[in-house]
């Protein structure tokens, strides 16, 4: 169980959204806080993986969403791609193995 002392206008919003979305008040907190949680651990992950400290695997995992999912928000928050030449060189060297051993 978790209380909260709440000013008055987050109240009134949170009543708001009740009656919107026609659920009790347990319910509505526990929606709104999983989505702000989800929020936060996106944001921490993509600024990490940013910030050179985690791949991009890694940071999804860590962020418990799909690589894609991480990949599209990173995206959409024009967080700088950590890849460099020594990444294009292992993924060119990847691809030419493996199109070296295709049967034609």
């Amino acid at each position: 169980m978790v209380r909260a002392r709440l000013p008055v206008e987050l109240v009134l919003e949170l009543e708001f959204i009740e009656e919107v979305e026609q659920a009790d008040r347990s319910t509505t907190v526990r929606r709104l806080l999983a989505k702000a949680i989800r929020e936060w651990m996106l944001e921490r992950y993509a600024r990490q993986y940013g910030d050179g400290k985690l791949t991009m695997a890694r940071a999804a995992r860590d962020a418990g969403v799909s690589l894609w999912e991480l990949m599209e928000y990173v995206r959409g928050r024009k967080v700088a791609v950590q890849y460099d030449l020594k990444d294009l060189r292992q993924d060119l060297d990847t691809i030419s193995k493996s199109v070296e051993g295709t049967p034609r």
